[in-house]
């Protein structure tokens, strides 16, 4: 990786037929310094909110079926990387950006081309199976867009501060528990009302609880999908890997965290097998 940039431009930052002047205003400078460079974008961008929709990709999908679903906006120059679309029980599911994360993610493997399980939390936590280098399916739990809902709009809001602080690990462990026991979630999450009622906990530790329950019933739920003992592989910021690792691990299941840069790694390698850019270790002509 040669340079990186961030901004804080989310899809709702750009105004409707803004994109262009979204990217000049961010890149023009790199591509000024570098004519014909080639461009692909992901996540959001192709969202029908975006800049232009590109079509979902149907799973099983590997980095070649990325590279045919390509939306060009400047043929051989500007892109868009398709998100991928899978189906279970006739309901229909969808992701943009974390697909790049994934095939990113396992150019770091020892092996591959092996099966794998991917969790990408976050507002709308991703739960990917990987076969032979192709995303066979997912699945989307909204864990994130829960926990904000509840404790900023719910009554339980009330009894938790405005906000999160440092995690209190006994608090959460006590919720990813609580979340394996009969009774299920609607009625677990009473809970954090009544010990806070009995002057049982406050504060921090009622907001590790109720981040616990969510993604202790977040594993509940992919139970059927995750025997005992699989390994995991988890795509996050450092504060949130760390929950995720401490709730799969009281599960009984192996964690690895994956490289900070997997969605820069998972653009190249969709850019190699475009052709855009040379293999790595190749000479220029």
């Amino acid at each position: 990786m040669l340079a990186t940039h961030a901004a804080p431009r989310g899809l709702l930052s750009v105004p409707p037929g803004g994109w262009p002047a979204a990217f000049d205003a961010e890149f023009g400078a790199w591509l000024a310094a570098h004519p014909g460079l080639p461009c692909l974008m992901s996540g959001m961008v192709g969202s029908r909110q975006g800049w232009a929709e590109a079509p979902y990709v149907d799973c099983p999908a590997g980095p070649d079926d990325l590279v045919r679903g390509l939306l060009w906006l400047q043929p051989g120059r500007l892109a868009i990387v398709p998100g991928l679309s899978t189906e279970a029980a006739g309901i229909p599911d969808v992701l943009r950006g974390e697909e790049v994360q994934v095939v990113g993610a396992l150019q770091s493997l020892a092996d591959p081309a092996g099966d794998h399980t991917l969790v990408l939390p976050g507002t709308h936590s991703k739960w990917l199976r990987v076969q032979d280098g192709r995303i066979t399916g997912f699945a989307t739990h909204m864990t994130g867009e829960v926990y904000a809902l509840l404790r900023q709009q719910s009554i339980l809001a009330r009894m938790l501060p405005a906000e999160d602080g440092e995690l209190d690990a006994g608090a959460f462990d006590a919720g990813v528990a609580q979340a394996a026991t009969p009774g299920g979630l609607l009625h677990h999450l009473f809970a954090i009302r009544t010990l806070a009622l009995f002057d049982r906990a406050s504060g921090a530790a009622l907001a590790s609880r109720l981040s616990g329950l969510l993604i202790g019933e977040e594993l509940r739920a992919q139970a059927a999908q995750l025997p005992a003992g699989t390994p995991v592989s988890v795509i996050a910021s450092p504060a949130l890997a760390l929950r995720y690792q401490r709730a799969l691990q009281a599960r009984g299941h192996a964690v690895r965290l994956a490289p900070n840069d997997a969605g820069w790694l998972g653009v190249l390698a969709v850019a190699r097998a475009a052709g855009l850019v040379a293999p790595p270790g190749t000479l220029p002509a």
